[in-house]
């Protein structure tokens, strides 16, 4: 069973704008082969940071109106949306090493 959560244009708002902790999205598309080779990377930080780190992911064929708002032009794109702060991204595949030093995530941040 996964980790990662769908998120949706609907619940966006909700689920990453108003979380009290990080979160981590996966912005991705069921045609994009790329996506599938990061889907692993981000189960990874799902597993390592779960307790303190939501991980959600947005199909943004099916949520076209947040990847627009966001500008997201390319996936996959994995961004963190720390409360308070501009959202930071990482656009194509990198491993779950790469993302976290994209993203400053540390022991702190960690389920461990």
């Amino acid at each position: 069973m996964s980790n990662v959560r769908e998120v949706t244009d609907a619940t966006f708002e909700q689920l990453v704008l108003q979380s009290e902790k990080p979160v981590v999205v996966d912005f991705w598309a069921a045609w994009c082969g790329p996506c599938r080779m990061v889907a692993p990377e981000v189960e990874k930080l799902a597993e390592k940071y779960g307790d303190n780190v939501a991980v959600l992911k947005l199909d943004v064929d099916a949520n076209p109106h947040t990847a627009a708002h966001y500008g997201i032009m390319s996936i996959p794109t994995v961004a963190l949306f720390r409360p308070g702060q501009p959202p930071r991204a990482a656009v194509g595949f990198r491993p779950m090493e790469q993302l976290e030093a994209t993203f400053g995530l540390s022991a702190a941040d960690s389920a461990a």
